[in-house]
């Protein structure tokens, strides 16, 4: 039980951390609606480069979605559907625990089902992908 409530804690953490990032985000570049709105300031070449800082984090943009690091290292993957919702999955939510101050590594049985006694918080988007519900 001990694993399932610290793998559940992580994921916690991860919707946390792309809060806090969400609105650092927003700060940083008052024209932002919401964080997906990033991907289009990028794409459009005229803002933003695919990768570099803003704020405290920097940024690496890839396929449909970031990465995003804070100043201490700890990284937040995240990819965005066609509506602009955040998405992760397993993968991106280890990655997240393993870049923490003190690395955390839970299994996928684990995190699957921290993210399965989360919901309504979470709901699974399509096979193995979640979202936080607005």
């Amino acid at each position: 039980m001990e694993r399932v409530e610290a793998a559940r804690d992580l994921v916690l953490g991860y919707v946390r951390a792309l809060k806090t990032i969400d609105e650092a985000m927003r700060v940083a570049i008052p024209s932002l609606e919401r964080l997906a709105d990033f991907l289009g300031l990028v794409r459009s070449r005229r803002t933003l480069s695919r990768s570099g800082h803003v704020g405290t984090y920097s940024y690496k943009v890839h396929g449909a979605g970031c990465r995003f690091v804070s100043d201490n290292g700890i990284e937040v993957d995240v990819d965005f559907a066609a509506d602009g919702r955040e998405l992760f999955d397993l993968w991106r939510l280890r990655w997240y625990g393993l870049s923490l101050p003190k690395p955390l590594d839970v299994t996928d049985e684990d995190l699957r089902y921290a993210v399965q006694s989360l919901q309504p918080l979470l709901t699974e988007v399509r096979p193995g992908w979640f979202s936080v519900v607005s």
